[in-house]
């Protein structure tokens, strides 16, 4: 969400000139105050030539503390609520892509058989979220996203969060505003947040982030304010930190986990709005922000130019890590006018070391021919008993949220979606990369879903642990209000359908009046991390016509017939002509094979240690358990440790057990830092991980 002044554009009254004015002088301060320093080299190509950036930006949070506990923040009053208002247009991104004709549109006759006889069950839980006007914000669009935890599910949109019970679907905890978890903050974080909110939950830290985006009243867009929760109830303390990250406009954040930091994209324009600059990739020091102390961020200096496509960050899915000090992944939008593809970067960060941090291109593997959607106007997307200049907008121009990273141990996997033009509707081009990290990166699988004349956009895409694949959207017509839809695949459905057809997750019964023709600007598939089996999505829907009275909807679903696989099937063979039978090839009920695969599993004690503030070791034993006759040696280890410490295995590979020596300096920071250790093994390799706790204690 972006905030709109009493003029048509904030960026054109001369109360900005003045603020813009302030802002600069701000920023020249913000090089002492805030930490700013630049050093190093880091290199960004372009979708079609190399850019070369003149070092690595390193910012420091500008201040850092612990919240009290959600719990006890006082709710918000209605004296608060600001006056009802539209947000602000996203800055368009310039449109450059050459339409051409679709190749991999899903075959008529597997869309067809899937509408009659859809497989894809019905929810399990489906439950309002957080209504207009939300938490004070009295704004339009919501933006809705959400996340789910080991016993909870927290949604957020502009400018609310709510804790829900995921087993009951009953709020737990508000809705609160976003700004009250910086209650006592200070600075914008308190007082000038502004929404396009991220909620993502930390599965391998069990850890909630809350995030928000604030600048200077009548400025441009500075600021990000990240919270992350210090245990796994989200309504309990928050680390929290403020960041500036410079004078221009910043827009559009989308977060991610990774193990070695939290990664956030930006698409960034000038301080007025007027200009595309680039989408720019931003790295925060996950450890640190785990234990509460002081963060620094690290980025490219600057966006990397107008010709770049904004991109995403790829979002872990699932118990096992990427490979042992794989870079973070950001793929790319494939807008190019000539040869589009699926831009694939690498960002290698060293908080130890910022000058050694990188951002490179990896691989540029090419997308299928589309046409763009809404490439000129904001109002293209019907609705039912509505003019067309209440059409919405259908955001045509990114990747839509979140790009969802996996790794299979055989493989990794990047899917997500965008929205683009087929058959003279909206229809989700989704698509699945392979082997980010490591490459070669290749198309495994991409296609457009139009199986009718129903408008269908703004997905959000994510895969179960067996591989199963699921879309959700929303979906709308001039004979239909906008409704929420999801469709899914089975990993051993035919490639590049979604076979299992479409179900109704909500369909919304009034239609969406003025509100500068927006919906939203992104909503949120996840996977709980439990079972690695149920998605969770949210999106948001109209009970009746009007400006300024959305509501959200939040529900689960399951695809997997028996408990996930770390392993699907890599390379399932698609099928030359889909079969007529409209039953699916896969059997609903799993027969579990008399013998299990070898398989093993880690574990590691003590769960904790504390080492005396001058230094010294932290002695962990750690042990392997075989299943299913596994016999071969694992080769450990581990990741997370903080600066100044380094761990070593005794022996390595093991067989059975291994001694862990973490040895750790004077120089390391007191704090509490959690740790994983990963073990490898078997043929085909399998890998497993556990985690502990290194404390460094604060007195001698």
């Amino acid at each position: 969400m972006k905030r709109k002044s009493a003029a048509e554009s904030a960026f054109f009254s001369p109360r900005f000139l003045v603020g813009f004015i302030l802002c600069l002088i701000g920023a020249v301060l913000a090089l002492f105050g805030f930490g700013l320093l630049s050093g190093g080299s880091a290199s960004a190509q372009g979708p079609n030539q190399n850019q070369a950036s003149s070092g690595v930006e390193v910012g420091a949070s500008y201040r850092n503390d612990v919240s009290p506990p959600m719990r006890d923040v006082p709710p918000w009053a209605a004296a608060g609520l600001k006056p009802q208002h539209e947000a602000n247009e996203n800055p368009k991104v310039p449109y450059r892509h050459t339409d051409s004709a679709d190749p991999v549109i899903q075959k008529t006759s597997v869309s067809i058989r899937n509408m009659v006889a859809p497989s894809v069950p019905s929810p399990l839980l489906n439950f309002d979220g957080i209504l207009f006007p939300g938490v004070g914000c009295n704004c339009a669009p919501p933006d809705t996203n959400g996340a789910v935890g080991k016993t909870q599910y927290v949604q957020i949109v502009n400018e609310g969060y709510q804790v829900f019970d995921k087993a009951t679907g009953n709020s737990v905890l508000g809705p609160n505003s976003i700004s009250s978890v910086w209650t006592g903050f200070g600075g914008v974080c308190e007082t000038s947040g502004s929404g396009d909110p991220v909620m993502l939950y930390d599965h391998l830290a069990d850890r909630w982030v809350i995030t928000q985006f604030a600048g200077a009243s009548g400025g441009p867009i500075t600021d990000e304010c990240v919270a992350v929760s210090t245990t796994a109830d989200a309504t309990g303390t928050y680390n929290r930190y403020g960041f500036h990250l410079g004078s221009n406009f910043f827009d559009y954040p989308k977060l991610s986990v990774w193990p070695d930091a939290y990664y956030m994209s930006m698409n960034v324009f000038n301080a007025t709005g007027t200009s595309y600059l680039g989408p720019q990739a931003f790295a925060f020091n996950r450890a640190k922000m785990l234990a509460g102390l002081p963060a620094t961020f690290i980025s490219p200096t600057g966006p990397l130019g107008g010709s770049v496509d904004p991109f995403l960050p790829a979002d872990i899915d699932g118990p096992t890590l990427p490979p042992t000090g794989a870079p973070a992944t950001f793929v790319g939008f494939p807008g190019q006018a000539s040869n589009p593809n699926y831009t694939t970067y690498h960002f290698h960060v060293d908080f130890a070391t910022p000058a050694n941090s990188t951002f490179t291109t990896f691989a540029t593997p090419p997308a299928a021919g589309f046409t763009a959607l809404c490439p000129t106007t904001r109002s293209c997307v019907p609705q039912a008993g509505t003019s067309s200049r209440d059409n919405l907008d259908g955001i045509g121009d990114r990747l839509m949220f979140r790009a969802a990273y996996r790794n299979f141990g055989t493989y990794e996997s990047v899917v997500s979606n965008y929205s683009v033009s087929a058959g003279g509707v909206a229809g989700v081009r989704w698509f699945e990369l392979r082997n980010v990290t490591a490459g070669p990166v290749t198309v495994f699988q991409e296609s457009t879903y139009q199986p009718d004349t129903t408008w269908r956009w703004m997905g959000s895409a994510a895969m179960d642990g067996q591989g199963n694949l699921a879309i959700g959207f929303s979906a709308s017509s001039s004979t239909i209000n906008p409704q929420l839809r999801y469709a899914a695949r089975l990993a051993t459905d035919p490639l590049n359908t979604l076979g299992q057809g479409e179900a109704h997750l909500f369909d919304g019964t009034g239609s969406q009046t003025g509100t500068s023709n927006r919906w939203g600007d992104y909503s949120a598939l996840v996977i709980d991390p439990v079972d690695d089996a149920t998605f969770w999505y949210t999106n948001e829907y109209y009970s009746g016509n009007g400006s300024f009275n959305w509501r959200t909807r939040i529900a689960s679903f399951k695809l997997a017939s028996a408990a996930p696989t770390p392993t699907p099937t890599p390379t399932p063979v698609p099928t030359p002509t889909p079969t007529p039978t409209p039953t699916p090839a896969p059997t609903p009920t799993p027969t579990p094979t008399p013998t299990p695969a070898p398989d093993f599993s880690l574990s590691i004690t003590p769960s904790s240690v504390t080492v005396p503030r001058a230094g010294g070791t932290a002695s962990y034993t750690v042990t392997i358990a075989p299943t299913g006759g596994f016999n071969s040696p694992v080769t450990l280890s581990v990741s997370g440790l903080p600066a100044g410490a380094t761990g070593s295995f005794n022996p390595n590979p093991a067989p059975s057990s291994s001694a862990l020596t973490i040895t750790v300096s004077s120089s390391t920071a007191r704090g509490t830092y959690p740790f994983t250790v990963t073990g490898t093994g078997g043929s085909p390799p399998a890998t497993r991980t556990t985690t502990a706790t290194l404390i460094k204690a604060a007195r001698k």
